[in-house]
């Protein structure tokens, strides 16, 4: 059945897949965005956080919201002024949502919200770790529980809410995988043995219709492909499927720290994360071997 979908951030690495899979399906889309250019595909809302202004209309006819804003984690260099723009764009533009929900007239059944592994912490070792696994102690893990518990306010409403905690996100437009491939040669970094969580665009942007489409999904889900890797085994992969050259000798955490400052720990840390609450809700990854996900990118 058509929806009409309100998305935030859908000019982003995750928006851009998933508006024509949406489109597709028959679904209506209303992107909101900071500035009112128009679009071909979509019609265009204004809305601003820090004005806590969202342009009158918006939410007219629509059943489902999926939310993806949010400044990128690693798109510069952690100042005090980028790790407040990385907060306040989660928590502040959450909480707007919640509170012109609660203010307007709506018909709004389905929220389908982004969040992040960094949840659970920098490192968690070989650990498998799952939905209910503590929360962590480091900037992300305070960022995306603060994240989640401005967003959770919308059960209040009555709402149906999806949290999709978001691994690494492979795709040829951009994120990990191109920043990983950009040196002339690929090696390992810090000690290797980390792991990587990682998942195909495609199967993070079917996750996001299933979880508007499907009424039984509700709460949190790692959103996450079935087999993490170590640091070590991911760049040797991913070296191999786009003809880099491997260089066993991992890239000192110094040198690394030194480069990146406090941002180092979301390569030199890793985590082992589940996603067996996914399966279990019935999905099915199209690419659930690193292997298939890299030669898929790399044919493209």
């Amino acid at each position: 059945m058509s929806q009409k979908i309100l998305i935030t951030g859908g000019t982003g690495l995750v928006g851009s897949v998933l508006i024509p899979m949406l489109k597709a399906k028959g679904h209506q889309i209303v992107v909101l965005s900071r500035s009112k250019k128009k679009h071909p595909d979509y019609e265009v809302f204004e809305w601003d956080y820090k004005r806590e202004y969202i342009e009158e209309g918006a939410f007219k006819g629509v059943d489902t919201i999926m939310h993806l804003a949010g400044a990128g984690v690693a798109d510069a260099k952690w100042t005090t002024e980028r790790k407040d723009e990385i907060y306040n764009s989660r928590t502040k533009a959450s909480l707007l949502l919640f509170n012109e929900l609660q203010k307007r007239e709506n018909q709004v059944k389905t929220f389908v919200a982004a969040s992040a592994i960094g949840l659970y912490g920098d490192d968690t070792g070989n650990q498998i770790i799952r939905e209910k696994a503590p929360v962590g102690h480091n900037f992300l893990a305070h960022v995306t529980d603060a994240w989640e518990t401005a967003t959770n306010k919308v059960n209040a409403l009555g709402i149906r809410l999806v949290q999709l905690r978001i691994g690494i996100v492979l795709s040829k437009e951009g994120g990990a995988l191109i920043e990983l491939l950009k040196p002339p040669v690929a090696a390992p970094l810090g000690k290797g043995s980390q792991y990587m969580s990682w998942i195909h665009i495609a199967d993070l942007a079917q996750m996001f219709m299933e979880a508007a489409e499907n009424e039984s999904y509700s709460g949190a889900y790692n959103a996450v492909g079935p087999r993490p890797e170590t640091n070590r085994d991911f760049t040797k992969k991913a070296a191999k499927a786009f003809g880099k050259m491997f260089l066993p000798i991992p890239v000192p955490s110094l040198i690394l720290k030194l480069m990146l400052g406090e941002m180092a720990s979301i390569v030199l840390g890793g985590s082992r994360i589940s996603s067996h609450k996914m399966e279990e809700a019935g999905f099915k990854f199209r690419f659930p071997k690193l292997e298939n996900a890299l030669d898929d990118l790399s044919s493209k």
